[in-house]
């Protein structure tokens, strides 16, 4: 690698910061190229006033500096492991709407609305039906038709109302749902991107965030959306039946309401074990997804040490966890839905039983008999139906605490902190003075004990030591990646904690042995480090970086 004058260059033999320091340092300048697995690559990147590079120097992949097992080992897992031993925790009903704005609220008010009306539509039909009956049963030849003409006009003006409160119903709740999980999805991304380093250490691994990105986020918006909608539509139902019931013979209905509390129990214990069950499943999909992408993020490390097999064991261990859920899942359903069920079936017979008896001794009607049975019994049923929204919702509860958790979040070392001092002039002296630093995944372990270090602005120094010596912990360090437990850091004599976090690391470039590229052109990797570069800018940052003649020679390019 050419030496530039003016600039500090660390040598060390780690690399397995290098996506986060990418990640964290968005304004450095970032030059690369590279070619097929057996060729060379070439990697420089240029900083106004300082710059800190760290080169991988070690040939053996199998040389690990306690930096690697900190952010991606045994730490991650270890903690991983930690929190599934944890007790599901879930944030409150209306907490899950916490992120709405006015619109959301206005949709889900009209939603609530025609969900309302629409729930309200199917306890409806019964007194139609009865007025049905009665017409049969109470007309003549001659007055039959025209009896019979008036219910199917009601049946026909109720038809439309449905229809507009169906639509309303579907139709703002999916678009509140929609809109309050992209916000999420998007409010999640960014709080976990703020996150120092400590966090992907001890609290969450990259496979992690992936998977609630993908998976939790899909169960927010069905929470939020379709099935809030359908619960406030079977509550309409439920209320609804009981007060058409009520108002049309008080006397039956509360026969029948002898077959509610057995309909209520059967539900709640199908909802309690559900969310169970689903919070197993949410936790087995998780791992089974980290799996994954350690095994193809590291995929040379796992071919060297023919780790294939054990790979593929383990995920299908997490997926039989899994799918036993699943199986376990589908039982608690069938058992809270035939049961309800049974109980339904059973009250048909109670109520023609005693609505004959009442024909005889009160005076009542074939079609007040046949309101009042299906009337309750669309109540009733609508509390059955309600099994699925409320399990969907309570599941929805659990992947919302663990989105809300990291959104809420505030790292100790912000990002997105703009507080701090920005030096007119930084000239690029680095000391370390009585520096003493444990990993936070492994604080049992003394990486850096009392380190004083100086390193004179235009110097090139090489760091040179066994595996887990902290040689890559001085440049987390000084990147302040993170902050050690005793001692300071020091920047032309200023404490880094002082310092701009954005500006202080725009001004430190990280070379690593491997180098990263995004899945773009070459011409794109380059202006990462420098938006507003131009054409001739990048052409030289690939000449300084010995990459010119390799990526002229590449097909497609575009000079």
């Amino acid at each position: 690698m050419a030496n530039f004058p003016g600039r500090f260059q660390l040598r060390s033999t780690q690399s397995a910061q290098q996506s986060k320091a990418l990640r964290a340092a968005r304004k450095m300048h970032i030059y690369s190229a590279s070619t097929t697995p057996g060729d060379r690559n070439y990697t420089q990147r240029s900083a106004a006033g300082l710059v800190v590079g760290l080169i991988n120097k070690a040939s053996s992949s199998q040389e690990m500096d306690a930096t690697a097992e900190a952010s991606s080992g045994e730490g991650a897992r270890h903690a991983h492991g930690a929190k599934d031993d944890r007790p599901e925790k879930k944030v409150p009903l209306l907490g899950m709407f916490r992120y709405a704005d006015r619109l959301d609220m206005l949709l889900m008010v009209v939603g609530s609305l025609g969900a309302v009306g629409n729930g309200v539509s199917e306890p409806l039909i019964s007194v139609l039906f009865g007025d049905v009956i009665n017409s049969f049963g109470e007309s003549t030849t001659s007055t039959v038709l025209r009896a019979v003409t008036k219910v199917v006009l009601n049946f026909i003006y109720l038809g439309i109302g449905t229809t507009v409160a169906a639509f309303l119903q579907v139709a703002c709740w999916t678009m509140a749902g929609e809109r309050q999980s992209a916000r999420i999805r998007s409010l999640y991304l960014k709080s976990v991107l703020r996150q120092d380093i400590a966090f992907f250490d001890t609290e969450m691994t990259t496979g992690e965030a992936v998977s609630r990105m993908s998976s939790d986020t899909v169960i927010i918006q069905d929470a939020l959306g379709e099935k809030a909608g359908k619960l406030v539509q079977l509550a309409s139902a439920f209320f609804g039946g009981f007060i058409i019931a009520f108002t049309k013979g008080w006397l039956l209905t509360l026969v029948m309401l002898t077959s509610l509390p057995l309909i209520a129990i059967a539900g709640a214990v199908s909802a309690q074990l559900l969310t169970r069950v689903s919070s197993k499943r949410l936790t087995s999909y998780s791992d089974a997804a980290d799996t994954v992408e350690q095994t193809i993020g590291s995929i040379r490390t796992v071919v060297s040490f023919n780790g294939e097999k054990k790979a593929i064991e383990m995920y299908n261990k997490f997926i039989k966890n899994a799918y036993k859920t699943v199986v376990e899942e589908g039982i608690v359903n069938g058992f809270g839905m035939g049961s309800v069920f049974c109980i339904l079936f059973s009250s048909y017979g109670l109520a023609f039983w005693y609505g004959g008896k009442l024909i005889i001794d009160k005076g009542y009607t074939g079609g007040k008999v046949l309101t009042i049975l299906f009337a309750v019994l669309t109540g009733a049923t609508s509390l059955g139906n309600a099994t699925p929204s409320i399990s969907a919702i309570a599941e929805g509860q659990s992947a919302a605490y663990r989105l809300f958790e990291t959104i809420e979040r505030k790292p100790e070392i912000d990002s997105d902190d703009t507080s701090g001092m920005i030096m007119e002039n930084i000239k690029g002296d680095v000391e370390l003075k009585d520096v003493c630093f444990r990993y936070p995944a492994r604080p049992g372990q003394l990486i850096l004990d009392g380190l004083s270090l100086q390193v004179a602005s235009g110097t090139t120094m090489a760091i040179v030591g066994e595996s887990g010596s902290g040689k890559s912990t001085v440049v987390s360090l000084v990147e302040r990646f993170y902050d050690p437990q005793a001692g300071e850091v020091l920047i032309d004599g200023v404490n880094i904690k002082n310092l701009n976090l954005d500006w202080i690391r725009g001004k430190i470039g990280l070379v690593s042995q491997e180098p990263l590229l995004f899945m773009t052109s070459i011409k794109d990797n380059i202006i990462y480090g420098k938006e507003e570069a131009t054409l001739e800018e990048i052409k030289r940052a690939a000449e300084l970086a010995n990459a010119a003649n390799f990526i002229d020679k590449l097909p497609n390019v575009r000079k």
